[in-house]
């Protein structure tokens, strides 16, 4: 019997071609959970830091990720935006009193730990740009420094720097903290120290929480009677600073010294 191998073969469905492939539908992505939102949301922004560096993300951004520590498992972007909302913008955040930090909503003890920690590195680090430096020649980092440790402040702060012989910052010392218009100085506590520390020469520096840095009455007087008590025990007064909110004033280049 002869055979035929097509014999049984199967015959192809009417209105299909099995030549070609068959392409099935896409599939629809399944949609991220929060957990998974969250995690991708600071892995751009890590990305996006890392790439193109501070001047890549805006304050409330880099406020967000500042937070993170704080905050491993909630959205910090409303947190962030509320702060810069209350305090304006990220220095005023940073040197915020504790207690106003804390009447925002979502802040405690952790939040506070790492703006204030942050906070004191930047402190720290424009404090070593002037520390055993000549100051006279560091005069626009000592400026910085002026800027990042007391602009921002809610309260009138008074610091002496105490210099050597050879002008060369020896100590950086906060004498008083006051309130938000007045900070009581005593010339005789702030010659005393010079003594304890050898200093040759001082700087007096304090802010104006106002921001602006017009010097009072009370400023002017004050300053003469350190410069008198100074002169008397051999010391130099090289100028007195006031911080503003964007600039500084030096008694010294407006003539009062």
């Amino acid at each position: 019997m002869p055979k035929h191998p097509d014999l049984f073969a199967e015959a192809p469905l009417q209105g299909f071609d099995l030549t070609r492939p068959v392409r099935l539908p896409p599939t629809k992505p399944k949609p991220l959970g929060v957990e998974e939102h969250r995690k991708a949301h600071r892995a751009r922004l890590r990305t996006r830091f890392s790439e193109g560096g501070a001047a890549a993300v805006p304050d409330y951004e880099l406020l967000e990720m500042i937070l993170y520590r704080a905050l491993p498992r909630g959205d910090t972007k409303p947190l962030a935006k509320d702060l810069l909302k209350r305090f304006g913008d990220l220095n005023h955040v940073l040197a915020a009193p504790e207690a106003r930090l804390k009447d925002v909503s979502g802040v405690g003890d952790r939040v506070v730990f790492e703006l204030k920690l942050i906070e004191a590195v930047g402190h720290r680090m424009a404090r070593a740009r002037v520390m055993k430096k000549h100051i006279l020649s560091s005069w626009d980092a000592l400026l910085d420094y002026c800027q990042t440790a007391m602009a921002h402040r809610d309260l009138e702060q008074f610091r002496v720097l105490y210099l050597d012989r050879k002008n060369v910052l020896i100590a950086d010392e906060e004498q008083q903290t006051g309130t938000v218009d007045h900070v009581p100085v005593y010339p005789r506590e702030v010659v005393k120290r010079a003594l304890e520390l050898n200093a040759s020469a001082l700087i007096l520096i304090h802010n104006h929480p106002s921001g602006d840095p017009t010097p009072s009455e009370a400023d002017i007087e004050m300053t003469f009677k350190i410069r008198d008590a100074a002169e008397v025990l051999g010391l130099t007064l090289h100028d007195h600073l006031i911080v503003g909110k964007a600039r500084e004033l030096s008694f010294r280049s407006e003539g009062y010294l």
